[in-house]
């Protein structure tokens, strides 16, 4: 197996984990509290990877990279938490599927880089996956409902621009590895974005308190935070951006076996359906991309 997969896996069960462990115990929460523990407690979290290995002063060309990634990151999170909280999920998440068609035109465009037709098969299927996952019924009308949602509807309009902002900055945290390498780089970026986010909404924020009243699951949060961007960053930098947000996207399969075991979700089966097309996809990337 190509050594990108395995660290992808790990980044998105990591991913997956803090989302089930956030909806159980701190669901509660404002958008602003959530982006400063993601964020800001988990820059902190991740320092000591930083300080056991500091990196070199980079060129000023890789402060350019960080400089527009930071406010689109926060941008991105902002945006998500409120479609998720003021809409229908079933008209919000299916759109985050595109982000990696999205990746295939902005990793074109800025960097340069290119996925085959048999890599393109896998993308598609994986997107595929990702949007029959999201959906109520597998209906004609369910389909035509959510594909024509953005034309009228302001939360899918609101997470399609998630998607294609986590295009961008996939594409550009990818760049920003061609200055610094990924082990010193992912706790760097972790930390210089919680930075940024305690400034913006820290002084608005009751993370102090609730780290003392519930400090478990807001550190466990903000370390299963931190292990999903360096995990990120070291798969990134061995293969093409599409390819890796691709596999990435089956944080979205281990959240339905959460919602199972966790919250009771029904609709299981209908759901390891639409797994099953997303894992065909990842194997099928697997066989094209470089290992």
């Amino acid at each position: 197996m190509a050594h990108w997969i395995p660290l992808t896996l790990l980044c998105a069960l990591s991913l997956a984990t803090a989302d089930a462990v956030t909806k159980r115990w701190l669901s509660g929460w404002s958008a602003r509290d959530l982006t400063v523990v993601r964020f800001g407690l988990a820059g902190f979290v991740t320092l000591p990877l930083l300080l056991a290995n500091p990196p070199d002063w980079p060129a000023p060309v890789f402060w350019g990279w960080v400089a527009w990634l930071i406010p689109l990151e926060l941008l991105a999170l902002l945006l998500y938490m409120q479609a998720i909280r003021d809409h229908a999920l079933s008209l919000t998440l299916p759109y985050l599927a595109f982000t990696p068609v999205f990746v295939t035109l902005t990793g074109l465009m800025i960097l340069g880089e290119q996925v085959g037709a048999h890599g393109f098969a896998g993308i598609a299927l994986v997107v595929t996956g990702s949007w029959l996952l999201h959906l109520d019924d597998w209906s004609p009308a369910a389909f035509r409902r959510t594909i024509l949602a953005p034309l009228t509807h302001p939360g899918s309009r609101r997470m399609l621009a998630v998607a294609f902002i986590y295009a961008l900055t996939s594409v550009g945290g990818k760049g920003a590895l061609q200055y610094m390498p990924a082990a010193q780089f992912g706790p760097l970026y972790i930390l210089l974005v919680g930075i940024a986010a305690l400034i913006l909404f820290g002084g608005h924020s009751r993370l102090p308190r609730a780290v003392r009243a519930m400090p478990v699951p807001v550190l466990l949060v903000a370390g299963l935070v931190g292990v999903m961007i360096v995990t990120h960053f070291l798969a990134l930098q061995q293969v093409e951006t599409a390819y890796m947000i691709s596999v990435k996207r089956i944080s979205l399969v281990f959240g339905i076996l959460f919602g199972a075991l966790w919250f009771g979700e029904t609709g299981t089966r209908q759901k390891l359906s639409a797994g099953a097309i997303m894992l065909a996809g990842v194997g099928v990337i697997s066989t094209q991309a470089p290992p």
